[in-house]
């Protein structure tokens, strides 16, 4: 399913970012480095140009994709014994009913106060999209911060090559500033997209979103307090982790489709008491 998009200022500065980088790691350092109509620098060419087209295609396809909408008529089956979880209420022990919607949610679903709307298994707000992060579009959100990471180290290894050639001949005034502001941009967008792949990565085998294990953090607390275990209820194991959010063909891994239809949705056999956060 897809949605409108409205101009975000975030997003204007996305798209700058991957501009301004593709052309300087091209026209620049790849130019500098190895000379574009040299066999090794078409090839080097050629590689950035795919990582750089698969940043584009997945960053508008997770834009664009509506992460979820809970159905209006889905209504909890508390007697249903295919769907053993409902998740319910820390205060009062309701089922999960959003006010502001007017409706119940499913398991795992929250109300964005941005979005103004419940969002199926939301993992958060991603200005930089302009959307939610969720079920429909989690995979392609995934997917494009692998491309991001990959494109911004290859073009920093490239960047760090041509200075080591500039540094032996005579540099324009006007490369020594390119060279400047790449590695200004580069360096800090290498160690945060890194750090943010790496932190997906534990919530995929873990098949937590970025709610749930904040919200894991106070019930494991409590747990403990009481002297029980906590064990995240939707974890089925690393594979089948990978599985339900990526898909269960491996070699569609790297692409940005929408991935497995169950994406993380499926349920074990255990009664769920959710904490009822600030998301709703």
């Amino acid at each position: 399913m897809t949605r409108g998009c409205k101009f975000s200022f975030h997003v204007a500065i996305v798209i700058a970012a991957i501009t301004y980088i593709y052309l300087s790691t091209v026209f620049v350092f790849i130019d500098r480095w190895f000379g574009l109509g040299s066999s090794p620098g078409m090839l080097h060419t050629v590689v950035f140009t795919f990582l750089a087209v698969m940043c584009i295609s997945s960053y508008r396809l997770a834009i664009y994709t509506d992460p979820g909408r809970v159905p209006a008529s889905f209504v909890p089956d508390i007697e249903d014994s295919t769907n053993p979880i409902h998740e319910i209420k820390r205060k009062g022990g309701d089922l999960r009913y959003c006010q502001k919607c007017s409706h119940y949610k499913p398991p795992r679903a929250h109300h964005c106060r941005i979005c103004n709307r419940c969002v199926l298994r939301m993992d958060h707000h991603c200005v930089w999209m302009n959307n939610c992060v969720g079920h429909a579009n989690y995979k392609i959100f995934f997917v494009f911060v692998v491309y991001a990471v990959t494109a911004c180290i290859y073009s920093l290894v490239l960047l760090v090559g041509s200075i080591t050639v500039d540094s032996q001949n005579d540099v324009d005034d006007s490369d020594r500033i390119i060279h400047v502001i790449s590695g200004l941009l580069l360096v800090p967008l290498c160690l945060a997209l890194g750090f943010f792949l790496g932190w997906h990565i534990y919530l995929i085998v873990q098949n937590k979103t970025t709610i749930e294990y904040h919200e894991g953090v106070r019930a494991m607390w409590l747990a403990e307090k009481g002297g029980q275990l906590y064990s995240h209820p939707y974890d089925i194991g690393v594979y089948e982790n990978l599985t339900a959010i990526l898909g269960p063909r491996i070699l569609c891994w790297p692409f940005p489709t929408t991935g497995h239809v169950g994406s993380g949705l499926r349920f074990p056999t255990t009664l769920l008491h959710s904490a009822h956060g600030g998301r709703g």
